[in-house]
């Protein structure tokens, strides 16, 4: 008898027949039902981590069952592989982008196919490759065509000392730069924008359309979007000048007793008085200089200037001084906002600092206006409070005064009801080399201008210098920014700027469904076919920004007559995140308080450098924190199928899964139990057949048959619905147990159909061990071509059933009865049995309570 596991061997065989077969191939014919399982694909560092592990892992295990219930399955992977790492390693290491991206592709292409991930790698997509930015551009062009494409000035992030943008990633807490030290100046630069909030709406009201997506995520997509109802009002400066703001409490606009205007806006320079100029000067100065976060955080001690000018408040004409504060960002709203500091805690907070009026125009049901003491914080009941000292409002709760004001702006031509969204358009410009370029040419005669079609892709030019100073390389290479004008054909220059890399993942979901294709994006009709996805799996991390823009650019999409549906992903499961054991030290700080797990003895925890005792927790993987597992050790030890299980087993897929090697042994000692039962099964009975339907059954084979659908029922609920694949693996484990257990009827169809049915069930999960089985046991054809084993109901037929025996409400034992015993049965069984004799002998029974099939209690008296 073999009884020798060898999951390297065996892993190493089987992935090389797979490749060799093509079995992960997408099948395209129709008459099978579809099903399109995707992980959010990854950026190519060079190294899996444990996160993507588990990600792949879980959408394997779906694609493959689905594969074996009889539905065709496209099971795509590729790689977001545009970025500044990239760019970074050119600057430090000399190495081109493109070399350094396709080195690491290769290398963690070699890591998932170890993992035995059924891809379809004819498929295979990267965003850096000219065969898919072609019609990332192409798409760019769709939007500019449809007038969601525009330019338009913008603050970035200038370091003055390199000369050069900084994505947000390169600025430190501290806002300087990552490589020069330098303080971050914010600076405004010509940038191109996609106009999302054309969408707003769709976006909003769609979220409706995904039952499939946790209630979580769809929450954090609706406040990002931020729909708020309200009004437009026109304030105006002395000189005539308007000022509109928008405002979500235009009931309160007569308790407005001063302007406030972001540092960045047009009127500032013109409002500002001789008096004020140079506060006001070195005020805008200070606010360039700091992040919109540092800007807008809630802790932080509001600040701002006055201008010396006023304004006038359009319902009570009354003057009120206007300001500047760096908490009022230019690209918000208008840029403007009313201050009303009775009912705003921040403009309330403001209004102190400063000694500006705090005038009351809402007060609580009971209170009396004329009465009112003054105010120690701001008042913002916007439901049950009342108005007064409001003129038409006077009265008035205040949702019925946000009507009466609304009706009252639009009469008086000063204002009218509005729908705001905190959402705003999508910033897609990158100052920065290693992205797909913005297919535009700038005319001096012509204006702006698309490349034409037949000239894309605008391909990246490879010969450039990368020093992290000055402008783009691609604005320094005069070669390729010069080029003639495509209508007039005067010296024109191209744009230098590339897209934001999440342009690149806002659609490649479309590409993988007609991927090999060099005349279009994709087929109108492969993508109708094979879309919406209908697993999607990725972290929660991605839950606003990449969602959102791919699912802009589906409606988008959609409206440019290119595909028929609203929505990308059907469902969507956000993975929880890998822990490993963490060890820090809680006499030190920052990065510094971390200790790497490698170099602590699990006994005695100590710093190895102080010998000051450590906290053990777990914490999710990361390099900063010296915790992770590095998959290849794994692979190399236990092998991918040991990897998959414990991976599947330890967590449900939704919540955090901690690391433990001792529960990783313990599913290879599960691999190797099965592999002996297989084993041990082969060497007492070969080629035995199934059992014929209706043959009668010793009740040992009956058990083992009922333990084996049962094993098949709780499977296949367990894939279903919230993927609880950790109980699934629980009942591979029961199946075994029985099968080992069966002792009576190992030479009998039953038991062969057991073991047939363990090794199909555990397909999915560990597919390789399974494959080699599977082919042991004789079938020359793949265990991921099998059909999901049936379920046949009346397997589960019990014929005892366990009674408990209760006395006075307390378990006393239990017996088995006949399933089919009445209630008076059970009674006479339960008082028969040798629990029922030694409990109720010399007592007398007062009551009894029968629970058919479940249990009788007796209620006795001393």
């Amino acid at each position: 008898m073999e009884s020798q596991y060898d999951a390297a061997a065996i892993e190493e065989k089987w992935q090389q027949v797979w490749a060799d077969h093509g079995l992960d191939q997408t099948v395209d014919r129709t008459d099978k039902p579809k099903f399109y399982a995707l992980s959010m694909f990854p950026y190519p560092s060079g190294n899996l981590h444990m996160g993507h592990v588990r990600n792949y892992t879980i959408t394997d295990v779906i694609a493959r069952v689905r594969r074996m219930q009889g539905f065709r399955v496209l099971h795509p992977m590729g790689w977001d592989a545009f970025g500044l790492p990239a760019e970074n390693a050119a600057i430090d290491r000399g190495v081109p982008p493109a070399k350094w991206t396709y080195q690491n592709i290769d290398q963690m292409q070699s890591q998932l196919k170890r993992l035995g991930f059924s891809y379809d790698w004819s498929r295979e997509v990267a965003t850096c490759s000219p065969d898919y930015y072609r019609w990332t551009q192409w798409i760019f062009l769709e939007f500019l065509k449809a007038g969601l494409a525009y330019q338009q000035e913008a603050a970035v992030n200038w370091d003055p000392i390199d000369q050069t943008v900084l994505a947000n990633e390169q600025v430190d807490n501290d806002g300087r730069s990552w490589r020069s030290g330098a303080k971050v100046e914010r600076k405004l630069l010509k940038q191109w924008f996609l106009k999302i909030t054309d969408y707003a709406e769709q976006l909003l009201n769609d979220l409706d359309k995904l039952p499939g997506w946790p209630e979580r995520v769809k929450l954090m997509q609706a406040n990002w979007i931020g729909k708020s109802t309200g009004a437009r009002v026109n304030f105006q400066t002395a000189a005539g000048e308007p000022i509109p703001i928008f405002t979500t409490r235009p009931d309160t606009l007569w308790g407005a007793t001063f302007m406030v205007l972001s540092p960045e806006h047009p009127l500032v320079l013109k409002l500002t008085t001789p008096a004020q100029a140079d506060t006001v000067q070195a005020y805008q100065t200070a606010a360039a200089a700091k992040s919109e976060l540092e800007r807008t955080a809630e802790d932080r001690a509001k600040t701002g200037v006055f201008t010396g000018s006023y304004a006038h408040n359009p319902v009570n004409r009354q003057a009120i001084p206007i300001w500047i504060a760096d908490y009022v960002l230019m690209d918000y709203g208008t840029g403007a906002i009313m201050a009303v500091p009775a009912h705003d805690q921040r403009d309330f907070e403001f209004a102190q600092t400063y000694g500006l009026d705090i005038v009351q125009v809402v007060f609580a049901p009971e209170q009396s206006a004329d009465a009112a003491q003054p105010l120690t914080a701001a008042y913002s009941d916007n439901t049950a409070g009342v108005l007064y000292h409001s003129g038409p409002l006077d009265g008035l709760k205040v949702p019925e005064a946000k009507q009466k004001v609304i009706e009252y702006l639009e009469a008086e031509g000063i204002g009218q009801g509005q729908v705001n969204y905190r959402l705003r358009d999508w910033l897609i410009s990158r100052q920065r080399y290693w992205g797909a370029p913005i297919p535009v040419i700038h005319c001096p005669g012509c204006g702006i201008l698309p490349v034409p079609v037949e000239d894309l892709p605008v391909l990246l030019p490879e010969q450039v210098e990368f020093s992290g100073r000055g402008p783009s390389p691609l604005a320094k290479l005069e070669t390729w920014l010069n080029v003639p004008c495509p209508d007039c054909g005067a010296p024109a220059k191209r744009e230098t700027d590339t897209m934001d890399t999440f342009i690149d993942s806002s659609w490649y979901f479309l590409r993988f469904t007609d991927a090999n294709n060099s005349n279009q994006a994709f087929d109108p009709a492969r993508v109708n076919d094979w879309m919406p996805v209908d697993q999607y799996i990725g972290g929660i991390e991605h839950a606003i920004l990449h969602l959102l823009y791919s699912r802009f650019f589906t409606k988008v999409l959609r409206d440019r007559g290119l595909l028929n549906f609203d929505e990308p992903f059907q469902r969507l499961l956000t993975q929880g995140m890998v822990q490993g054991l963490t060890y820090m030290n809680p006499h030190k700080a920052g990065k510094d308080k971390w200790v790497p797990s490698n170099q602590v003895d699990p006994t005695n925890p100590c710093d190895p450098e102080t010998g000051e005792p450590l906290q053990a927790l777990y914490a999710t993987m990361s390099k900063s924190k010296g915790n992770g597992v590095n998959p290849e050790a794994v692979l190399a030890k236990y092998g991918a199928d040991t990897a998959r299980m414990f991976i599947l087993f330890k967590a449900p897929p939704e919540k955090d899964l901690e690391w433990d090697e001792a529960d990783v042994e313990g599913q290879f000692r599960f691999l190797n139990r099965v592999w002996r039962l297989v084993m041990g099964f082969l060497a007492q009975e070969r080629g035995v057949d199934a059992e014929q339907p209706g043959a009668p059954l010793p009740k040992p084979e009956k058990d083992l048959r009922r333990a084996v659908h049962t094993a098949i029922k709780e499977i296949s609920a367990d894939i279903e619905g919230d993927y609880q694949f950790n109980t699934a693996i629980a009942e591979l484990m029961k199946l075994s147990n029985a099968l080992n257990d069966a002792a009576d009827c190992k030479d009998s169809p039953v038991y062969a159909e057991g073991v047939q049915t363990l090794v199909l069930l555990l397909a999915p999960f560990a597919p390789h061990i399974a494959e080699e089985l599977w082919r042991r046991l004789g079938d020359s054809e793949s265990v991921h071509q099998q059909p999901w084993p049936k379920l046949d109901p009346a397997a589960l037929a019990v014929d005892e059933i366990t009674l408990v025996i209760q006395i006075m409400g307390k378990t006393r034992g239990a017996i088995q009865a006949p399933a089919d015993a009445d209630k008076a049965a059970l009674e006479q069984y339960a008082k028969a049995s040798e629990v029922g004799q030694r409990y109720l002998s010399g007592k007398t029974i007062k009551k009894v309570i029968v629970v058919p099939k479940k249990l009788v209690n007796f209620v006795i008296s001393e």
